[in-house]
């Protein structure tokens, strides 16, 4: 289970290590969005360190109206084991933001009054 923590105006942040084609580990603080129902969306610059391998694209809605993104095969580390996703990469993502995806196979526990956010 991985503690979070909540921003300003209550989102919900985890802190998760990207792993680059090299196998650094690169700690990121990304924010959970019950909009997407992906697993990762980055954006399209954070893409050049990391190295991962394209797999192709596809168009979402996002808040914006429709966006076509590029979907990378990606590694990070969540909750102290290793996973293997796609990634969603688009140039109008501000944050690392995890999606729903994880929300089928992690549990999330959330209390604002008590200041209580883990996921896993």
């Amino acid at each position: 289970m991985i503690q979070g923590k909540f921003g300003e105006k209550g989102q919900l942040f985890f802190e998760i290590d990207l792993i680059t084609n090299d196998g650094l580990n690169l700690p990121v603080d990304a924010m959970l969005d019950t909009g997407f129902t992906g697993f990762l969306a980055i954006n399209k610059q954070d893409l050049d360190s990391l190295g991962w391998f394209y797999i192709g694209k596809e168009t979402l809605r996002t808040a914006q109206g429709e966006t076509l993104f590029k979907i990378y095969l990606g590694k990070l580390i969540l909750n102290e084991q290793e996973y293997e996703i796609p990634v969603y990469a688009g140039d109008e993502i501000t944050e690392f933001l995890l999606g729903l995806e994880w929300l089928k196979i992690l549990p999330l526990v959330v209390n604002y009054q008590v200041d209580i956010l883990t996921l896993g």
